[in-house]
């Protein structure tokens, strides 16, 4: 699934083709400069791009921005890994982006969704999503820094 889009004078891609992703680029933004996953191996980012439905925008076929979903495609899915690129930040790219996650035919009724941010939730409130409704049911292990 592809879509056009634009924004001022800059057209866009948006599509769930693994084909077109850049592993490098990717990698390069997750490794270095994202809070979640500092130091992540390349292999890593490969082997989680392989197993998701990843959603990416691109302009002139460079990469700009990514996203991650982890689902049975029938129930559940997991969003993460969201990035657009420092300089097309503030476009509104990222809403763009959700946008069409959200409207994915193979992410259609599922019971639930979840996510992480520690900075993007008016961003993620745009499209529905809340707070956890009831927090002291959830759980996690969570690894921090394992790849430093």
């Amino acid at each position: 699934m592809e879509a056009h889009f634009e924004i001022g004078e800059s057209t866009y891609l948006i599509s769930d083709d693994k084909k077109l992703i850049d592993l490098e680029s990717v990698h390069r933004f997750l490794s270095n400069d994202s809070y979640w996953c500092l130091g992540i191996p390349l292999e890593t980012v490969a082997k989680s791009i392989e197993n998701s439905l990843c959603i990416a925008v691109y302009q002139n076929k460079s990469l700009v921005g990514f996203s991650r979903i982890v689902s049975d495609y029938s129930t559940f899915a997991y969003l993460c890994d969201v990035f657009v690129l420092q300089e097309y930040r503030g476009k509104g790219i990222s809403k763009s982006m959700i946008k069409f996650i959200m409207q994915h035919p193979y992410l259609q009724d599922l019971r639930r969704w979840m996510l992480m941010t520690k900075d993007a939730h008016l961003l993620y409130k745009q499209f529905g999503w809340n707070e956890l409704s009831n927090p002291e049911k959830a759980m996690e292990i969570s690894k921090l820094n394992i790849y430093l």
